[in-house]
């Protein structure tokens, strides 16, 4: 049973491996609610959680519900079949509240251990379509989500800016992405305030994240 009615199999018979992390960019949790339930609109996600911390269960996991869009993580070139898709709601433009926060470290730690996904492979909307996407934005608590063991943070160090783009490339962003936006997509979620050309910062927090948490071609593939 399912609120909606966005969502088919997932391609090729696979698993989810992966965890989308979304905000919704509408006024209210109703809205959105009516949006992800509307086969005229044809998007929707797993989960939406409200402001207060109620999770609404929208597609089953083991269906492939249509969230992510084109966008690639890895080898993955199909998010939809391979994820599953959180929504926060949020319009983007304030920090997420308390309750939000605890349900979603709540739903994650559930998701994970069902699927046994690693928690690098929990990740934004925002890294996987870096050209369409900025959610969850800037306000959104990685560093909160990591110390949880629910998704992954650099440690701090220096590196030479030149490694920026293959160790980004190795951690899991498009490899075909323009320089830029490789730096702008690694800033949103690792860095949100800095500013200015690849720092030694920048390179030494990307080099710790390629060495500990290299993408897995192999289990990536498809």
């Amino acid at each position: 049973m399912s609120l909606s009615p966005n969502h088919g199999e997932r391609r090729g018979g696979v698993r989810p491996d992966l965890v989308v992390i979304h905000y919704t960019a509408m006024a209210t949790a109703r809205e959105s609610l009516e949006r992800l339930c509307d086969p005229v609109a044809e998007v929707s996600a797993h989960y939406l959680i409200a402001e207060d911390g109620e999770v609404m269960s929208l597609v089953p996991e083991e269906r492939r519900a249509w969230h992510a869009g084109a966008g690639r993580w890895g080898e993955v070139t199909d998010v939809n079949s391979r994820s599953i898709g959180i929504e926060l709601q949020n319009r983007g433009t304030h920090p997420y509240a308390h309750p939000q926060m605890l349900a979603l470290e709540r739903l994650v730690g559930d998701i994970l251990a069902r699927w046994s996904i690693p928690p690098e492979r929990v990740i934004g909307h925002s890294d996987m379509a870096p050209t369409r996407k900025a959610d969850p934005g800037p306000r959104f608590d990685w560093r909160r989500l990591a110390r949880a063991g629910l998704s992954v943070w650099p440690e701090e160090g220096e590196g030479d800016p030149q490694d920026l783009l293959p160790a980004l490339r190795s951690f899991g962003y498009d490899p075909a992405l323009p320089p830029d936006l490789l730096l702008r997509a690694f800033r949103l979620r690792f860095r949100p305030w800095a500013e200015g050309p690849v720092s030694p910062r920048d390179a030494g927090a990307a080099l710790d994240l390629a060495r500990r948490f290299p993408v897995d071609h192999r289990a990536s593939a498809a």
